[in-house]
């Protein structure tokens, strides 16, 4: 499955623009500002329904408009079925079609048209705290597994609802004891759920990352990342009524896999301590390899890969580990974007990889 053909409104900086495709390789060249991580931004949000850098979705709409549409149209190489998505956000609400279809739940599409996005702010899992280390690894499963995705969004609601509980609690009031007995219990049974999913998926992806690592680095060192959760040494249940008294105290949950944890490590040290920019550069763009390759082997579909920046951000050595990769047949569908137009086509040349160059100017 590659995309075909793309067409913008309102979408960041584009009012409009309409774009074809091939399906190996597409350089996308502008200078800074042309709107090239826009560009990939938007095939993601195509993709999966959400923009890689915000959560919320009127940030993706161009100033001075008040909505954005994102259409394509998606090929399965092999029957030849075309499938047509759009994704429209107006007046304060988001609609995904396929095929003029409406999703029920935003969730039934995310899947299905895998993407994987290396980003020059990946980094930002090692140096930044485990919210964004859980949002990330969240994001990668949820698009393999729709019952995690759902699982989580349930999880949220949850954790929101006992946090008012003990936040009512907390300001003078009653506590609810029944319904946060109910509410307990529900946690326990998805929290539980997902921390076994998340455990199970850094072990299936710990082989090809070590194995990326090393390619990218021409290393010998070994890298490793530790799933850290409070469920490690006791159980759901327990662990909400042990920490009870402090919740009460504080307002909010203080146990519970929304405080799970992954640690990075080089030769058994912490990557963002000991790490070098160039090793934490190759330890995320390993991870990234890692959830394709994970894509490969448990959704039998290639995701389309989109590399922002890579050739101002990589050394040469990773570039040229990278492009060894890229220009095998494991991978599909790939963009790559750069500001130099003779930069790209020399790379990629000296690489024997097809390619298609989309040159890409700043609206004025």
């Amino acid at each position: 499955m590659y995309l075909k053909t793309l067409q913008l409104a309102n979408f960041k900086s584009y009012s409009e623009a309409e774009f074809e495709f091939n399906s190996n390789v597409n350089g996308i060249v502008g200078a800074n500002g042309s709107g090239k991580t826009n560009l990939l931004d938007s095939i993601h949000y195509l993709s999966i329904g959400k923009s890689c850098f915000s959560a919320k979705d009127v940030t993706s709409v161009k100033l001075t408009a008040d909505f954005f549409a994102i259409h394509g149209s998606f090929e399965d190489e092999d029957s030849g079925n075309i499938t047509t998505v759009s994704c429209i956000y107006k007046n304060g609400a988001k609609s995904i079609r396929a095929n003029k279809k409406e999703y029920s739940r935003f969730s039934d599409h995310v899947g299905l048209f895998p993407v994987v996005m290396v980003s020059p702010y990946d980094s930002d899992i090692i140096n930044d705290g485990n919210e964004i280390r859980r949002r990330f690894f969240d994001k990668m499963i949820s698009q393999f597994d729709k019952q995690y995705l759902q699982n989580l969004i349930n999880y949220k609601k949850l954790l929101q609802q006992r946090n008012a509980i003990l936040k009512q609690y907390s300001d003078g009031g009653q506590l609810d004891s029944s319904l946060l007995q109910v509410v307990d219990f529900q946690m326990a049974e998805i929290g539980t759920s997902l921390f076994y999913v998340r455990k199970k998926f850094i072990q299936d992806i710990l082989l090809n990352f070590a194995k990326h690592y090393y390619n990218l680095s021409h290393g010998l060192e070994n890298v490793d990342i530790i799933y850290q959760s409070g469920l490690d040494d006791i159980s759901f249940e327990e662990g909400l009524l042990k920490s009870l008294y402090n919740d009460k105290k504080c307002g909010f949950t203080t146990f519970g896999v929304h405080k799970d944890d992954y640690d990075f490590t080089i030769e058994g040290n912490p990557a963002k301590q000991f790490a070098s920019q160039g090793q934490q550069k190759s330890f995320s763009l390993a991870l990234r390899l890692a959830q394709f390759d994970y894509a490969v082997e448990h959704n039998k579909k290639k995701p389309i890969l989109l590399l922002d920046d890579i050739f101002d951000k990589l050394d040469r050595t990773r570039i040229s580990a990278l492009l060894n990769m890229v220009g095998q047949e494991h991978f599909g569908q790939v963009f790559i974007s750069d500001t130099d137009d003779t930069r790209v086509k020399s790379i990629l040349n000296a690489h024997n990889i097809s390619h298609t160059i989309h040159h890409i100017e700043k609206e004025k």
